[in-house]
């Protein structure tokens, strides 16, 4: 097969334990995002618009419904001769069982077969849990360049998250990277690695079969490869960027990105027309707006029967909110029937969530406490009262 001047490797198996209810049923790049996308519709889409031609998809935990997602994204492979996507889980290779990935650096060493049939200069290593447009082919030009082994995209963070990154110190002539920490509990730097690496495919090979022969290693890039590379003096580079990114590891943060979408008087981050964000089709009705119902400042996808009011919230495809409901600052996940005088405020609400006439679900303050209510769920005012106290599903702060 023709040599390609690079190809990605997205990784999507982890479990998201961060996003609490919202992922107990599904893995977290297949959480539903935006009103009518899946989460890791951004990092496929930023793929498809810089040029790449071959994706493979590491799965692993509950991937039933990404798995189902990704199959209808025929946008993919309809006109594409040279890879197109390809879903990457866990297998058995010989008699000793199946060998799970145990680490993001692992989890592409298993794949060094299919990685080696496309024979690539480069390699580019991807989350699919982040929300952000990036012109990965711009980060690929700086990495060819400065001749980088690696080159990693880099965000500015709030001190105060910084200890939920991978943080570094650069060259501020030339961005060379010169320390990297994972996830200190005291960050020297707010310089936050965003999980999105560029290699030199032979580099890091070398350094994938390395790390294997280790018997304590955690096999993992921010833990493991990064700071090898470092110690043995390869050149490491910074790509900063500095447009919106959110890494949506908290329902808290899940749920502002979604509310993001509403600032400004266009949505210029879905509605670019030279930067799509292109996801599965699913075959919706349309929309049904009662005459009595009221919207303001929102996001309502298509398949949603409205009969109350909707403010500054996202509501998903299929979604029925009844007379005399009104939901604020909210998300509702697909599917989900809200009963008639309903009452939700700074809330996330799970997809296929049956909330029944008279609940109220509200929290005072969202930056303090937020309302969860998980998939698949059945809220009763019979069972359950959330107007005491502020009392809630679940807790997340």
């Amino acid at each position: 097969m023709k040599r390609q001047k690079w190809i990605a490797l997205l990784l999507a198996g982890g479990k998201g334990t961060r996003l609490n209810l919202l992922t107990k049923t599904l893995v977290k790049p297949a959480v539903p995002f935006g009103g009518k996308y899946r989460i890791i519709d951004f990092a496929l889409s930023n793929c498809k618009n810089s040029g790449i031609e071959t994706v493979g998809i590491l799965t692993q935990y509950r991937p039933l419904e990404l798995h189902a997602h990704l199959v209808r994204c025929s946008y993919w492979n309809d006109f594409n001769r040279s890879g197109g996507l390809s879903i990457l889980p866990p297998y058995q290779r010989n008699d000793s069982g199946i060998d799970w990935y145990e680490g993001t650096a692992h989890a592409v060493f298993q794949n060094i077969e299919f990685i080696e049939q496309y024979n690539p200069e480069n390699i580019l290593i991807i989350s699919g849990d982040q929300i952000y447009k990036m012109d990965y082919s711009v980060m690929l030009e700086q990495h060819i360049e400065t001749n980088a082994d690696c080159t990693i995209a880099v965000v500015e963070v709030p001190w105060a998250e910084a200890s939920r990154f991978g943080v570094m110190k650069m060259d501020s002539r030339n961005n060379k990277i010169l320390t990297f920490e994972e996830k200190p509990i005291h960050p020297t730097s707010n310089l936050a690695s965003m999980g999105i690496y560029i290699f030199k495919w032979a580099t890091l090979r070398e350094y994938l079969v390395r790390e294997e022969r280790k018997e304590n290693s955690q096999r993992d890039f921010g833990k493991n490869i990064i700071p090898s590379m470092l110690a043995d003096r390869l050149q490491l580079y910074g790509y900063y960027f500095n447009k919106y990114w959110k890494d949506v590891g908290t329902v808290h943060s899940y749920w502002e990105a979604n509310l993001d979408l509403l600032t400004g008087e266009k949505n210029i981050f879905l509605q670019d027309p030279e930067w799509r964000i292109q996801t599965a089709y699913y075959d919706e009705p349309p929309l049904y707006f009662d005459e009595r119902a009221r919207m303001h400042h929102s996001i309502v996808s298509e398949g949603c029967e409205i009969y109350g009011t909707v403010e500054n919230s996202v509501i998903y495809n299929g979604v029925k909110i009844g007379r005399g409901a009104l939901i604020k600052n909210a998300v509702i996940l697909p599917q989900s029937i809200i009963g008639e005088n309903v009452w939700i405020e700074n809330a996330v609400i799970g997809s296929q969530t049956r909330i029944m006439d008279g609940v109220i679900i509200v929290s005072k303050n969202a930056e303090t406490h937020l309302m969860v209510v998980a998939h698949n769920e059945t809220i009763d005012p019979a069972l359950h009262d959330f107007s005491d106290n502020n009392k809630v599903v679940s807790v997340v702060s």
